[in-house]
């Protein structure tokens, strides 16, 4: 069985799409964490499991796992749309590679070459260094999700957190797509955001605690 957890905070321009989506999943559950707009109405339009948690991904994230019915996790940004044939690759991967977690390919919903050349990094940091962000989505079982403490309620990279852990070794890549709105990149500047992202995933791993880190991404 297949849990897809998603959190949420002023969701309502991208959950639906989100949630439609992911329809083909066995049990779909959404954590809000305080939103002020029509977030929670577009969740229960759609019939989702609704929790709500502390403002914080990482908070939220521990909450739907938690209230997750499936044997495997599927964790998902709510800005991101799960692209055709995706529950077969994730039932090939549940197949074939039980003891691994898993993350989709990662696209943009822009067509300008500034989103290929970002979806190129991207795969380049999953593909070389095994690190794959939230917003490829995680796929993982619940018994190894526990195995390796699950995500930890952080205010920034807490999905960097988790894939650290879990290791190279134990990530794949599906054979499908997670197709994430652009709107921010399009919002701070292709080149700006990007970079912002590199320098804060470096501090981080030269030692930056993830809440001074949330100060600066603020």
């Amino acid at each position: 069985m297949l849990s897809v957890v998603i959190p949420a905070l002023n969701a309502e321009a991208t959950l639906g799409l989100c949630l439609d989506a992911a329809r083909d999943a066995d049990d779909l559950v959404v954590v809000d964490g305080g939103s002020s707009d029509y977030t929670i109405e577009v969740a229960a339009r759609r019939e989702a499991k609704l929790l709500c948690a502390a403002t914080g991904r990482g908070h939220q994230l521990i909450a739907g796992a938690d209230a997750a019915a499936g044997d495997w996790l599927l964790f998902l940004h709510s800005d991101t749309m799960l692209g055709p044939g995706w529950r077969e690759a994730v039932e090939r991967h549940v197949g074939e590679a039980p003891d691994t977690a898993a993350f989709f390919k990662f696209r943009l919903d822009d067509g300008c070459w500034q989103a290929r050349l970002i979806e190129r990094g991207v795969a380049l940091r999953a593909r070389r260094f095994g690190l794959p962000y939230g917003d490829q989505g995680l796929l993982i079982s619940r018994r190894l999700y526990g195995e390796v403490g699950g995500y930890r309620p952080l205010p920034l990279f807490e999905d960097v957190d988790l894939v650290l852990r879990l290791g190279k070794n134990r990530l794949k890549l599906l054979e499908a797509d997670a197709v994430t709105s652009a709107e921010r990149w399009r919002r701070d500047g292709w080149l700006r955001r990007s970079s912002r992202n590199l320098r804060l995933l470096a501090l981080y791993r030269l030692g930056l605690s993830p809440q001074r880190l949330a100060r600066l991404y603020a």
